[in-house]
């Protein structure tokens, strides 16, 4: 990296949260930024961090702050030498499915206009939100930037909103990134939740059965390529300006890997892993599903709750932010077929374009060094 590739002051609005955490260990490891300050509601001494992540917080400015008052808001954007920053990279908001709406309208929507709002006041070069492909609805090709959109999860819903709103906001240098399913290493979604199950059916020596069927897309991106994806397309939109050039609309990019994940795809991965079969439950369940999916979350969430608390037991885990709790948002029979070549086109390339054994190990393993997994048996 060279000079030339430093985005100056950057701000980083919910830090803490997975995707932050990360993006502020890739910046400060390849010295992308003159000057980091994180801020999130918080604290990292609370939030189950790598012992990598732990010391990279004593490298930063951190300021605890809740960013749904907007009088805080501009507390984070205030410097002692009074400089602005260059760029804010927005993390923030409501991180779990099945919210009520009131929950979603003031900490994705509001927060979200009120900190864009803070950045066009102290002429940001780039705004970067986090938004997701729950936004598209359903597609038989996968769902470019220009897709049909129809939101399938309420998170979603508010997210477009968002988008929506920023996107008519005069002088936001505005860049949206719509993610896949994110995994990797401190991941707790993406691909985490069927590890997790993996290890329950292990435990329980039973089959492990899905709603629907294998070919039910669940597409996926790793997280190191959200976080390079966010430094290159800020320092891509400063250096050519192309707000200047393209209307606003333009400056969405799907991050999804070339792997075209489904579920049968996960399946292989976790009877390598644990040496379990796996299996769908046939149509007419599948049938009473859709018309009692309620029910049906309850059910499977009480088969696996009570396994998972014996294992952490077992292995003396007293917390972990771990769980097999599925809400019945993410159970809904709806694929996440989106792509990810738009990005490509202006450079970008995927390091893990694919999905290797060795990086569905290294989530595991990650998370058995934090003391968070069950040791095998």
């Amino acid at each position: 990296m060279t000079a030339d590739d430093s985005l100056g002051n950057v701000l980083v609005l919910g830090g803490v949260g997975v995707i932050g955490r990360h993006f502020v260990q890739y910046i400060l490891d390849k010295k992308l930024a003159d000057d980091v300050r994180v801020v999130d509601k918080m604290l990292p001494q609370t939030a189950f961090l790598s012992a990598e992540h732990k010391l990279m917080f004593e490298k930063v400015d951190f300021k605890q702050s809740n960013l749904i008052n907007p009088d805080a808001i501009a507390s984070c954007f205030d410097r002692d030498d009074g400089r602005e920053f260059d760029c804010v990279f927005n993390f923030a908001g409501e991180p779990k499915y099945s919210q009520s709406p009131e929950v979603y309208e003031k900490r994705i929507y509001m927060l979200s206009v009120n900190c864009a709002k803070e950045a066009v006041k102290r002429n940001v070069k780039a705004f970067i939100e986090m938004s997701s492909c729950e936004v598209y609805g359903e597609n038989e090709k996968p769902s470019d930037e220009m897709a049909k959109i129809k939101p399938w999860t309420a998170m979603a819903k508010y997210k477009y909103k968002v988008e929506e709103a920023l996107r008519a906001m005069p002088g936001l240098n505005l860049v949206v990134l719509r993610s896949a399913f994110v995994y990797g290493p401190g991941t707790y979604l993406g691909l985490t939740p069927r590890l997790i199950m993996g290890r329950i059916y292990k435990y329980l020596n039973e089959e492990m059965k899905l709603l629907w069927s294998g070919d039910l897309k669940m597409n996926t991106v790793h997280i190191d390529d959200v976080v390079k994806a966010c430094w290159y397309t800020a320092r891509w939109y400063i250096k050519n300006k192309k707000y200047q050039v393209e209307p606003k609309e333009a400056i969405t990019f799907n991050l999804v890997d070339k792997q075209d994940t489904d579920q049968e795809f996960v399946n292989g991965f976790l009877r390598d892993i644990y040496n379990i079969q796996t299996g769908y439950y046939n149509t007419l369940i599948c049938t009473f599903a859709k018309m009692n999916l309620s029910s049906i979350t309850d059910d499977i969430n009480e088969k696996h709750l009570a396994p998972w608390a014996k294992l952490l037991e077992k292995s003396k885990i007293v917390a972990s932010p771990l769980s097999p709790y599925l809400d019945e948002e993410f159970l809904q029979n709806h694929s996440l077929h989106a792509d990810g070549t738009k990005i490509e086109s202006i450079g970008f390339t995927y390091s893990y374009p694919y999905i290797t054994r060795e990086n569905v190990i290294r989530i595991i393993d990650d998370f058995k060094a934090q003391g968070l997994w069950p040791q095998d048996d």
